[in-house]
């Protein structure tokens, strides 16, 4: 089955990179756990906040690979314990997020088994630029004139 891509029409240029985003973001699992909200918490800032309930700051790791934001987590197992009753999740997880070109992570904390990982999404610059329109004569004149610079 061939999958027709909204992002190759004609009028659409450079979005390769944006297409490349949306296939990574497609072959991450959904998974509920561990669960996470995200919130807008400033005009250009957000919270991501994953609940570890059970887990140690030294469980946890944050990776950032080109926009790929990795959350890992990995429990020790404690052979001091024995469990009458377990209903706290143990296991590992890894949760991606795909963040945006100019996001940039500016702090986690991890405080009563939340950790709060805080995002800052710059203003992006609005660009305005005049471009110059030749005509077609001056693109030979400039041909002519490395051509015969090329015969000297």
């Amino acid at each position: 089955m061939t999958r027709v891509s909204l992002l190759k029409n004609p009028l659409l240029l450079g979005f390769d990179q944006f297409e490349r985003t949306l296939e990574q973001i497609a072959k991450i699992p959904v998974e509920g756990y561990p669960p996470y909200n995200i919130e807008r918490i400033g005009s250009n800032e957000l919270r991501i906040t994953l609940a570890l309930a059970g887990f140690s700051l030294q469980d946890l790791e944050i990776l950032l690979e080109d926009n790929q934001l990795s959350i890992k987590g990995q429990k020790k197992d404690d052979d001091r314990s024995m469990y009458l009753h377990r209903g706290i999740a143990n296991r590992q997880f890894n949760r991606n997020f795909i963040i945006a070109d100019g996001m940039e992570v500016v702090s986690a904390i991890f405080d009563n088994g939340l950790l709060h990982i805080d995002l800052l999404q710059p203003k992006p610059a609005r660009k305005i630029r005049k471009i110059k329109i030749s005509d077609g004569l001056e693109k030979t004149k400039n041909k002519t004139l490395h051509v015969l610079k090329d015969k000297d």
